[in-house]
């Protein structure tokens, strides 16, 4: 499977490993090898990390953490438990680049690593200068967050190759059968 990074933020690529989350809820990282993957895909590391079962239930905890942020009422104050807990994650070590002579760059890191880059993405989805760019997907059963980068800041759907084209087909559609009837 390949993966989608369409969100303009890792954290929120990250929350999007499980898709259609108030239907399906398709995983998309249901195993160890698979979560390892999403993280070299990522461009966090080179190669995927060694990932054991404790290991995973510890990044699927720290996916669910951030989707519980994400989706917590924007007018009441964070859970502190959720904050704490994100903010752990975020302050370890992250992957380290090394440069070559040959002027290439090699980036490494455990789990723990991968874990605080997701971390630190997702406080940085929460800054105050984020929040009015923090939209969600308007494509039919999608759950996808993205941060809108667009200049006229309209952006509607999570990447135009998937939900964007079905909406736009969708109301082709519509209008062809408004225009016979």
């Amino acid at each position: 499977m390949a993966f989608e990074f369409v969100a303009g933020n890792l954290a929120l690529d990250f929350v999007a490993t499980v898709a259609e989350r108030r239907t399906a809820a398709e995983e998309r990282v249901p195993t160890p090898d698979s979560l390892a993957r999403w993280f070299a895909d990522a461009g966090l590391v080179d190669a995927p990390p060694a990932i054991d079962q404790p290991g995973y239930r510890r990044a699927i905890a720290l996916r669910e953490t951030i989707w519980s942020l994400l989706t917590a009422d924007a007018a009441l104050p964070l859970a502190g438990t959720a904050v704490a807990e994100l903010n752990r994650y975020a302050s370890a070590p992250l992957p380290a680049a090394a440069l070559g002579v040959d002027r290439t760059v090699a980036t490494a890191g455990d789990l723990a690593a991968c874990l605080a880059a997701v971390g630190r993405a997702a406080v940085d989805a929460f800054r105050p200068e984020n929040a009015a760019h923090l939209k969600w997907c308007e494509g039919t059963d999608c759950t996808r967050p993205f941060l809108d980068a667009s200049r006229a800041g309209n952006r509607r759907w999570c990447g135009m190759a998937g939900c964007g084209d079905r909406a736009k087909a969708a109301a082709y559609r519509a209008r062809r059968r408004s225009a016979r009837a």
